[in-house]
């Protein structure tokens, strides 16, 4: 079997709107396609063996076993490795269970589709699927568990830590859309202007300042000393005679930690002599420069947690330890506790497995034991010198104990320091009497507190803390998201998208809009090329100043990895032709409509649908569809269209010259169309179709007819508004249009266009795109020669794995059957093509070059537009 290609989904897709986060494997099955699974001997015995859980995929058999099932009675190797792509994942901690297998067009090629919690995670998967079902087929060992393991690793290395995913899944539990931001655990919560940034317990509303002076033991020590907060005393050391003078001042036993440390890292414990405290000095120098020395008090660890100035949780840490019985060594008690089924692989669980490093060793050495000390029963022996979970320590939650006195202690603390999220750590005896009365003392304030020994406590209730943060992020009546528009079809995208961009500009909004030719902020381009993907989507919606997005979204995009967005308020299809068909399995109209359906499918339930109601693909989607659905068209006396008005739907139509809005029998006339310069006063039929449906857009969002009117009035076709769209350059004697149609629905909008311009003579200049089919390609030729009196055919870019002497031929033949008497010339490159057709020009010619890259067209158009206007002026 050979991967001939694996993909990560990350947005609503072909396959799924609600599961998003798919893998798409395309696999050829070769001599496997022979050979279903009950034609392999003792397949099914082997299988079973080395995955039993799978007895509970129940598969299309909807049972238990469901699966074997299938096996035995013979299923194809693709289906098989969905499965077990799904139960490694599982294995190792990452339940999961979407899947889909179909074949392509192609026999013996499988799209394989699978789920995954972690994308990383999900292509490795993928990979090791494969292999395991080969050697199932051949009857070879293969080692599951070391690939399983591999799994846990790639997943602690790229998933977000527990603390951040809680307040990411929390985010989601509210319809808050995310975004990571990088690889490690910096997040946007919401889009645009409304979003909020967070890393760990680290929020955007942070007080830098707040971080520097908890980063500071030492300052904060001395903040909340003055503030009569009860704290450990001690002092900074940096060499030994620092230490000496310390120890003096306040004796044994003492505390060694780093002053820039966290997480325990670097910090001796309970040092009761000076050898040990010059060793502590300088393994604590490992991680800092200047050492913090204090008093060690006895007693326990409690961290408390302070969200927004309000206590949210307490727990007590315990390090990690284990149980002497009076007959186990040490290592054997250390395996014995990591089989605890809550003991997992980093943050896999709800505890961590405990390991042996130096701090293990030195607590052992202090004791005089080693590992194969076998412990009295009963006996408690530490094996770490902090309590953090990350080392193995477990958590009790004492929330519901604190005395009112130390709530209001750690709720002052946040304040004094100035932490949205607060961490302070207290030993003490308990947190059921004042710290006053029991002695204990706050040890140190953490900008960036752990949630995990609240979010799952070892004993004790767990406590949502994540809660608190996105209430304090997102307090009642504060917005996450930001409209969005998405806009896709074979033809009219980008205009559409232009269109509605400008009306939403006219309101006020700071809009931003992807488009083919660029992503734009306002009136800035930010990035120039093809921007319809769901990464330029993504871009608009992480920039902190956008309030409004309009997202052109073309099929490429959607068929790589998604869309870029989870929900949108409105989408438009502006129409279904004929386009990029025989491609990436996609090779009819009706495989075309369910890509474009994705967009419409993403619209929220109380949003909009808008669908041309003269596209029969449209309105077939729209039967599919769970939100409104209101639509657009040229004629009103369409029979649809006349059913659509007797049930009350909304359709904006062209009526008696005016874009009007029609609801049952009322009508709204927004604009007359030769008003409205995109329309060429009304001979650009293709562009009233996309006024229309900027239109509908407009109004059902709820803008303003006026404001629509005069945006309508105010957006002229041009280099600068709609670059390669119907650019019109007048000279003195003939004209030049620039336009980006590139199929045959295009090239017949030109044809109905030009059929209503004068011209002497009317030249194009046509090219062909080497991955259209044989058949598209033909037949643009054949309409182009059906409108022009001349053709200047040019092929140097866009070969995709054609000649081209092969794409010209085509060409040629496509002239050919058009049944005219047609000139033409072939000209390769397309700047001497169109240097050579104005030149060439007679007076009251009108050039038409349909151009697939309009910047180098248009400069070179303008070059000699600006020549002849500075000829004029001389």
């Amino acid at each position: 079997m050979k991967i001939l290609k694996i993909q990560a989904l990350r947005g609503p897709n072909l396959w799924s709107i609600q599961r998003k986060r798919l893998i798409q494997m395309r696999l050829d099955l070769e001599e496997a396609e022979q050979t279903p699974t009950n034609k392999i001997e003792g397949f099914r015995e082997r299988i079973e063996a080395m995955f039993p859980s799978m007895i509970e995929h129940r598969c299309s058999e909807g049972c238990r076993g469901g699966f074997f099932l299938r096996v035995e009675r013979g299923t194809w190797m693709g289906h098989v490795i969905e499965h077990i792509a799904l139960e490694i994942q599982t294995l190792a901690g990452m339940d999961t269970g979407f899947g889909r297998t179909r074949e392509t067009k192609t026999p013996g090629i499988y799209n394989v589709v699978f789920s995954y919690t972690e994308e990383n995670v999900g292509l490795f998967a993928a990979e090791s699927a494969v292999r395991i079902a080969e050697a199932l087929m051949e009857g070879t060992d293969y080692d599951v568990e070391a690939d399983i393991q591999k799994m846990r690793e790639i997943r602690e290395r790229v998933r977000l830590g527990p603390s951040t995913g809680s307040i990411v899944e929390e985010a989601v539990s509210r319809d808050i859309p995310w975004i990571r931001l990088g690889t490690n655990s910096l997040v946007q919560l919401g889009y645009g202007i409304n979003q909020m940034r967070f890393q760990a317990t680290i929020t955007c509303k942070t007080s830098s300042i707040a971080v520097d002076i908890a980063c500071d033991k030492e300052q904060t020590k001395r903040m909340l000393d003055l503030a009569s907060i009860p704290v450990a005393s001690g002092d900074i050391c940096v060499d030994e005679e620092d230490l000496e003078d310390t120890i003096k001042k306040i004796g044994y036993p003492i505390v060694l930690k780093p002053l820039d440390g966290n997480h325990g890292k670097g910090a001796s414990i309970n040092v009761t002599n000076w050898e040990d405290a010059v060793e502590g000095l300088e393994h604590a120098k490992k991680y800092s420069r200047r050492v913090i020395v204090e008093k060690y008090i006895t007693g326990f660890d409690f961290r408390i947690l302070v969200i927004n100035n309000k206590l949210v949780a307490a727990a007590k840490r315990v390090p990690a330890h284990v149980v002497g019985n009076g007959k186990n060594t040490i290592q054997e008690l250390i395996d014995e506790t990591n089989l605890d089924p809550r003991r997992g692989y980093g943050h896999e669980n709800v505890l961590t497995e405990i390991t042996v490093d130096r701090d293990t060793e030195d607590l052992l050495e202090k004791l005089n034991f080693t590992l194969e000390t076998i412990p009295q029963k009963e006996e408690i022996v530490y094996l770490k010198s902090t309590a953090n979970l990350s080392t193995g320590g477990t958590s009790v939650d004492v929330t519901d104990m604190l005395h009112p006195e130390n709530i209001f202690i750690a709720e002052r603390i946040s304040r004094v320091i100035g932490l949205d999220i607060c961490g302070v750590d207290i030993m003490a005896e308990n947190l059921t009497q004042p710290l006053k009365e029991n002695g204990g003392v706050v040890l140190e304030v953490n900008a960036a507190p752990g949630f995990r020994m609240h979010l799952a406590p070892s004993e004790g209730l767990p406590r949502n803390v994540a809660a608190p943060v996105v209430d304090m992020l997102y307090p009642p009546g504060k917005e996450s998201r930001i409209p969005i528009i998405a806009i896709t079809g074979t033809n009219g995208k980008t205009t559409t998208t232009r269109l509605m961009a400008h009306i939403v500009k006219n309101n006020k909004y700071r809009v931003g809009f992807t488009t083919s030719d660029g992503i734009y902020i306002q009136n800035h381009m930010l990035e120039k090329g093809d921007t319809t993907g769901p990464l330029s989507a993504e871009y608009i919606l992480k920039d902190p100043t956008v309030e409004f997005a309009v997202l052109e979204t073309a099929r490429g995009g959607i068929l790589r990895s998604g869309l870029g967005f989870n929900r949108c308020d409105i989408a438009i299809i502006t129409n279904i032709c004929a386009d990029h068909l025989g491609l990436n399995d996609i090779d009819t109209l009706d495989d075309l409509a369910r890509v474009k359906s994705v967009v419409v499918k993403s619209v929220k339930k109380d949003g909009w649908a808008i669908l041309n109601a003269e596209d029969a693909q449209c309105i077939k989607i729209a039967n599919e569809l769970s939100c409104n659905v209101a639509y657009f068209a040229m004629d009103e006396d369409d029979p649809f269209v006349k059913k659509l008005s007797k049930e009350g739907k909304i359709v904006a139509v062209y009526e008696n010259g005016f874009i009007t809005i029609k609801k049952g029998d009322w009508k709204i006339r927004i604009e007359k169309v030769l008003h409205i310069p995109l329309t060429l006063g009304g001979k650009a039929k293709f562009m009233i179709q996309n006024v229309l449906a900027a239109s509908l857009a407009a109004y059902l969002y709820g803008f303003k007819t006026d404001d629509i009117s005069l945006s309508l009035q105010t957006f002229i076709p041009s280099v600068a508004q709609t670059p390669g769209r119907m650019n019109i350059f007048e000279f003195k004697k003939f004209k030049v249009m620039i336009d980006f149609a590139h199929n045959p629905a295009g090239y017949t909008a030109i044809e109905d266009l030009l059929s209503n311009m004068e011209a002497s003579k009317k030249i194009g200049i046509i090219a062909g795109v080497g991955d259209r089919r044989d058949e598209d390609i033909k037949e643009c030729a054949t309409i182009a020669a059906r409108m022009f009196d001349h053709i200047i055919i040019r092929q140097e870019k866009h070969l995709r794995g054609r000649t081209e002497e092969e794409i010209i031929n085509l060409i040629l033949e496509g002239i050919a059957e058009s049944g005219r008497t047609v000139t033409y010339e072939i000209i390769p490159k397309e700047i001497e093509a169109i240097k050579h057709a104005i030149n060439t020009a007679e007076e009251g010619t009108f050039i038409t070059a349909l151009s697939d890259v309009v910047t180098n067209a248009i400069e070179i158009v303008q070059e000699y537009l600006d020549k002849e206007n500075e000829e004029n002026l001389i």
